[in-house]
């Protein structure tokens, strides 16, 4: 792009630094001998975006147009001389013979310079003006023809009265050059010696500080008188604007005076008033009453606010109790008392939000979709309180988003992970310093509604009594649909309604959470996703979206199904998909970095790159799958995390009735060995056990991963097997797992965590699950899809374990004691 260089009204950028020597100062000799030469037929074209060239005037130029910077290297090493015509539209990057304007400017190329930041300039002084007829080229550059615009029979007739006129303008063109601090005072003397008539013209319109069509308008006039008239028009014009300038800056420099003084009187008086006892603060509570006077709220509430503030206005400023009392007032006057969004309680919007937004789940959308329904229809608008439980990243938090967003309701989310004090949840009472509401109203605050979503997240790790007090209990307030009407913050000291708020709880498990908080929460348990369902899930959501976080298209990287499998089953043991996601974020992270530095990527990501992008796979889902002993059980096991496969181990050597136990076993576990221990001692008849071998022996029982703690009774029928196992050397099953209590009568009771410990068969490859009888109607709950491919075999004895879990043939090898 060719940039006229910024100069300031007169200011020629030659007169200054480097290009000074290139500026000669035309003779009326030099004059005549360039109107002598004549034109040629055809020339190159440089179109100018932003300036004018007159005749004599030499200017600089940046040159950033390819075609351009090819045009002044050429002309440069051959006779240089080029045409320079203006554009009618600055913006036009490659101009056609529409665009420009019909009258240029023949130039001499004068010299290139390579400035230091990259760009080329080059200098180049006008000679005669031509008309464009054509363009004859318009690559590598522009080709033109050309004829003559000057007109030698009509010369301006030189005679006092122009001798006067062109005196007059270098008069004023002088003494704008002195009004004006910002133009060198070498201009003067270039002025001073300029001879010829028309270059004095010439030279002082190039530098007017007009628009660019105005120069063209000078440029076209033949007549060097009327282009004379209409020079001086403009620098009388400049020159007004000038001294109006010069008066303006020396008006505003009196007003800065006077307001310096203003400031220190105002400085002094203040401080006076301070020693006398105070200022009013006035603007501050002006602003505290606008906005009480906006606000929708009850009589209550405004009595209170208009006695707290009379209160202000009577505290000095300087006291400290004035803050307290002003952030009291502000808090009161950002609550959203009354104010409250309207729902859009269209169900099928609702649902389809649900279904955008968490693949799977569908029991549990329903269940959401239901209460919705029950919130259009009663009208009253109490909304119920919802906890949502399930093992980490199966998306309960998101759920909470997304119900917001179906019913148009503002979200808010406070988590309660690690709260140890009450007063987090009531407040301080305003006697403190620093005293402040307590979480839950500081987040209606924020949420700038009094009817929001408002996600308490990890309800299940809040803190329980201590001498701070019990946050646990003062949830009991908050979460019960006939106390929360009146909710009260020890800061704010007045009853806030909260029943319209739509509490939605989050826990991994409900055993740390208090009985009375439960009871007024309306549970919904999320469990995990089977091995298609988070394929499913990273397809859907969790690669679209790490691919837009990374910074790559769709079109970039193919992430297969068998992949994503793979992923699934040796570098995640979860039931959520969170360590899903980042797996899959690391993959992306190392295509994002080849296609960072250049390399060539395939599309496609193979299996036989995960262990080179991922390293080792951490889990070996099949390392017990082909146990070839006789001792080894599986058992299922609920954790935190979801369900998870659980080996029991039993081994038999010589001693004298020992029983031990290793593993990071807890008490109640152990009690489940024992039991288990005993019972095989007293039914050997029917097991075909010698009794005698029971004092001989030393029977040890181990679960392995021994630094993570295990308890609880579900494995007691996965330990009696394993002891029966080991005892009639009858390897187990290797496609059976079991999860159940017993009794010492040899009963099997049954247990909790069915759907996540079903989801751990299915990702350990699990086609049988050995039940007590009382779990067939928790099975029957279960998602279909769940527990296809599975067999259930539901017991009510121990005994019966033997026949299902066992294979008939012994092993050849005997016990040895």
């Amino acid at each position: 792009m060719e940039n006229f260089l910024n100069r300031d009204s007169f200011v020629l950028s030659a007169l200054t630094g480097a290009e000074k020597e290139f500026i000669p100062l035309l003779s009326p000799e030099e004059e005549k001998k360039i109107e002598a030469e004549k034109l040629p037929d055809q020339i190159p074209l440089l179109p100018l975006k932003n300036t004018v060239l007159f005749p004599g005037v030499v200017i600089p130029i940046t040159v950033n147009r390819d075609k351009s910077i090819k045009l002044v290297k050429e002309v440069y090493n051959k006779d240089k001389i080029i045409g320079v015509v203006a554009q009618k539209d600055a913006d036009v990057e490659d101009p056609d013979l529409k665009d420009l304007n019909k009258v240029g400017t023949v130039a001499n190329l004068i010299k290139i310079l390579y400035m230091p930041d990259g760009s080329t300039t080059v200098i180049i002084q006008g000679k005669k003006r031509f008309r464009l007829e054509e363009l004859t080229q318009k690559d590598p550059y522009h080709l033109a023809r050309i004829y003559s615009y000057e007109d030698p029979e009509k010369k301006s007739k030189i005679d006092q009265r122009f001798k006067a006129l062109i005196s007059t303008i270098k008069d004023l063109a002088i003494k704008i050059i002195k009004l004006s601090p910002n133009i060198p005072s070498e201009a003067t003397f270039a002025l001073k010696n300029i001879e010829s008539y028309s270059f004095l013209v010439n030279f002082i319109a190039s530098n007017l500080n007009i628009e660019v069509a105005e120069k063209q308008e000078l440029l076209e006039i033949k007549d060097l008188k009327t282009r004379a008239n209409i020079v001086l028009g403009f620098l009388t014009r400049e020159l007004q604007a000038v001294e109006l300038k010069n008066q303006i800056q020396s008006k505003v420099k009196v007003d800065i005076d006077k307001q310096q003084r203003d400031y220190i009187l105002s400085q002094q008086l203040k401080k006076i008033q301070e020693e006398l006892g105070g200022t009013p603060h006035e603007q501050q509570f002006n602003e505290l009453q606008e906005k009480a006077k906006k606000k929708k709220w009850s009589k209550r509430v405004r009595d209170v606010f208009e006695k707290e503030l009379s209160k202000l206005k009577r505290m000095n400023p300087s006291a400290m109790e004035y803050s307290m009392q002003m952030n009291y007032l502000d808090t009161l006057v950002e609550l959203p008392w009354e104010s409250y969004t309207s729902d859009n309680f269209d169900l099928k919007r609702a649902a389809k939000i649900l279904d955008d937004d968490h693949y799977g789940l569908e029991k549990i959308k329903d269940r959401i979709l239901e209460y919705l329904a029950v919130l259009k229809l009663k009208g009253d608008m109490k909304s119920p309180i919802l906890c949502f439980v399930g093992p980490p990243g199966v998306g309960k938090t998101s759920l909470g988003k997304s119900i917001a967003r179906s019913i148009g309701r503002n979200y808010i989310r406070m988590s309660l992970g690690g709260l140890r004090d009450e007063a987090e949840i009531r407040g301080h009472r305003r006697t403190y310093v620093g005293a402040m509401p307590g979480r839950i109203i500081q987040n209606i605050k924020k949420a700038k509604s009094s009817n929001p979503v408002f996600v308490l997240d990890e309800v299940d790790k809040v803190g329980h009594q201590s001498f701070r007090g019990d946050p646990s209990s003062a949830l009991l307030e908050v979460l019960d649909p006939e106390q929360n009407v009146a909710f009260h913050d020890n800061y704010l000291e007045i009853d806030y309604d909260l029943s319209r708020v739509m509490f939605i709880a989050t826990a991994n498990s409900l055993l740390h959470v208090q009985p009375a908080l439960k009871d007024r929460m309306e549970i919904i348990d999320l469990s995990g996703y089977i091995l298609e369902e988070k394929v499913e899930i990273a397809r859907r959501h969790l690669i679209p979206k790490q691919m837009k976080e990374h910074g790559l298209k769709k079109s970039q990287l193919n992430f297969s199904g068998r992949l994503l499998e793979r992923v699934i089953a040796d570098y995640t043991r979860e039931s959520g998909v969170r360590m899903l996601e980042k797996n899959i974020a690391n993959i992306i992270r190392n295509k994002a970095k080849s296609l960072a530095l250049g390399e060539k990527i395939d599309k496609a990501i193979k299996v036989d790159e995960l262990q080179k992008i991922l390293g080792v796979p951490p889990y070996y889902r099949d390392s017990y799958s082909k146990h070839d002993v006789a001792g080894v059980v599986k058992g299922l096991a609920w954790t935190w995390a979801g369900g998870e496969v659980l080996y029991v181990e039993v081994s038999i050597s010589k001693g004298k009735g020992e029983l031990s136990m290793t593993g990071s076993l807890g008490d109640i576990m152990k009690e489940s060995a024992t039991l288990a221990y005993e019972y095989l001692k007293s039914h050997t008849n029917m097991l075909d056990i010698d009794p005698d071998i029971f004092v001989k022996c030393k029977v040890h029982i181990h679960v392995p991963e021994g630094a993570t703690p295990k308890d609880g009774p579900s494995a007691g029928i996965t330990i009696f097997t394993a002891l029966a196992s080991a005892f009639t050397q009858r390897k187990a099953k290797p496609d059976v797992a079991m999860t159940g209590e017993i009794t010492l009568r040899g009963k099997v009771l049954p247990v909790g965590g069915i759907k996540e410990k079903i989801l751990a068969a299915k990702r350990a490859k699990v086609n049988d699950i050995i039940l007590s009888v009382h779990n067939k109607k928790d099975v029957e709950e279960v998602n279909p899809l769940y527990v296809k491919g599975l067999n259930f075999h539901y017991i009510n004895e121990m005994i019966e374990l033997t026949d299902i879990a066992l294979q008939k043939q012994k092993q050849k090898t005997t016990i040895l004691l």
